[in-house]
């Protein structure tokens, strides 16, 4: 059968997570439940990364494979009208039948929005931002390079799925202005990630912006691979997955890593 890759974007404030979970509304759930009464029978999706309640995606991606006769239905409008109004389909394509939306991936991007006024937040911004001022960028510029490169990130994993290898690859880590003069964007791109290892990564970062450790302390904290010596867990309401890059000749099922992202998006 055909299969079709399904980028999507949801705002993630109303649901309990990507993934299906018992008794709680989730984007997987709502996703197959369209695709169930589109294709007149029970649907499961593979997903490239999961995320947590809470967390928002603008490049989600999903895929699954449809009979070869319903390929001429409109699929990007139909799904998208009988979807909710926070998630949609923003790109469907018909890939290769190698292709899987985890196994393909060879890397992700995270966006992380901080806002930094303290006597106000814009009310149409407040879902997804962290209100948080005050703090030294200098300081959170040099810890972010400390991350950079090949690590045993155990020490910003939270408890979850177990995974044998805690090593990821961080490709790169960068800030950039945001969508109002009162916001700064951080993005981290990396080859997986392990379960809330961005978050946890932000609130090591600001712990530095705030003075309450010093960028040379991110080594000894990545070397120690220990959970409980990192700073707390940002929340999830300023994460976004924004885009994942795909290769078809990466895939080889089970032999890529489980991602942090089982309950947050990262």
């Amino acid at each position: 059968m055909p299969r079709l890759k399904l980028t999507l974007a949801y705002t993630g404030t109303r649901f309990a997570g990507l993934q299906i979970q018992p008794g709680c509304r989730t984007v997987q759930g709502e996703v197959e439940a369209v695709l169930a009464r589109m294709l007149n029978g029970p649907v499961r999706i593979d997903m490239a990364a999961r995320t947590d309640s809470g967390v928002h995606a603008l490049g989600q991606v999903v895929h699954l494979d449809v009979p070869e006769s319903k390929m001429r239905i409109p699929w990007r409008k139909a799904i998208n009208a009988l979807l909710p109004d926070d998630v949609c389909v923003t790109e469907v394509e018909v890939v290769p039948p190698e292709f899987h939306s985890r196994f393909s991936a060879t890397s992700k991007v995270y966006a992380y929005t901080i806002w930094s006024e303290l006597e106000f937040i814009l009310p149409q911004r407040k879902p997804f931002v962290w209100r948080m001022s005050g703090l030294s960028q200098s300081a959170m510029d040099k810890a972010m390079q400390h991350f950079v490169g090949r690590h045993d990130f155990k020490s910003f994993q939270n408890v979850g799925t177990p995974i044998r290898d805690t090593r990821r690859t961080v490709a790169r880590f960068w800030r950039e202005p945001g969508q109002t003069q009162w916001e700064t964007v951080y993005r981290i791109q990396a080859d997986g990630f392990l379960k809330q290892m961005v978050r946890n990564i932000i609130g090591c970062l600001v712990a530095v912006g705030r003075g309450k450790l010093c960028p040379n302390d991110i080594p000894a904290l990545i070397a120690a691979r220990d959970r409980s010596l990192a700073p707390p867990t940002a929340p999830s309401r300023g994460l976004c997955l924004e885009r994942i890059f795909f290769d078809v000749k990466a895939n080889s099922t089970g032999s890529r890593p489980d991602e942090e992202e089982l309950d947050e998006g990262d």
